[in-house]
């Protein structure tokens, strides 16, 4: 086996079962850990014309942009002020770096598979952001939804980003 595959595996195998737990409202979410590139603290973003209301715009992160989305207003909850805890995970998405701006990082969680259920299908009438959660976590006493992060994003989204990060 070549020696750079191996090392990747090894990498990968350290990764399983770990996700980045952040706040939102009063709801723990995860994303795993393969998506994250880093944590930065909020930034100046550039608001961008004819976007969703949910894509908060552009920062600049050492000479490249990435576009930002509000987690809130992707799951259509009640704005709130960023503040000193606001921060912004940034995820590598099918190629595209993009921010998520949460409110609040929790921990760095390890999820053994068999606590991962499916969640419930209550109907129609299903919260908005349960169609962005493919598994539901429990960790001691809570429940942590698991995010799928290319659900996040809507495929003419990522294709606008994309252009757009190529344009740079």
């Amino acid at each position: 086996m070549a020696e750079g595959l191996k090392e990747e595996l090894q990498e990968e195998d350290t990764q399983k079962g770990k996700f980045m737990t952040f706040q939102t409202g009063k709801e723990y979410f995860g994303i795993s850990i393969s998506y994250v590139n880093e944590i930065i603290s909020m930034q100046p973003i550039t608001a961008m014309p004819e976007v969703e209301d949910y894509i908060k715009g552009l920062i600049n992160l050492r000479g490249k942009i990435i576009p930002v989305i509000d987690v809130r207003a992707r799951f259509k909850m009640e704005p709130i002020e960023y503040n000193d805890r606001t921060c912004i995970i940034v995820i590598n998405v099918k190629t595209t770096m993009i921010g998520l701006i949460v409110e609040k990082i929790a921990e760095v969680d390890t999820i053994e598979e068999d606590d991962i259920v499916p969640p419930p299908s209550l109907g129609k009438k299903d919260k908005e952001h349960n169609k962005y959660v493919y598994g539901l976590a429990k960790t001691g006493n809570t429940v942590k939804l698991l995010l799928d992060p290319e659900k996040l994003i809507r495929d003419e989204d990522l294709e606008l980003l994309e252009e757009m990060q190529e344009e740079e």
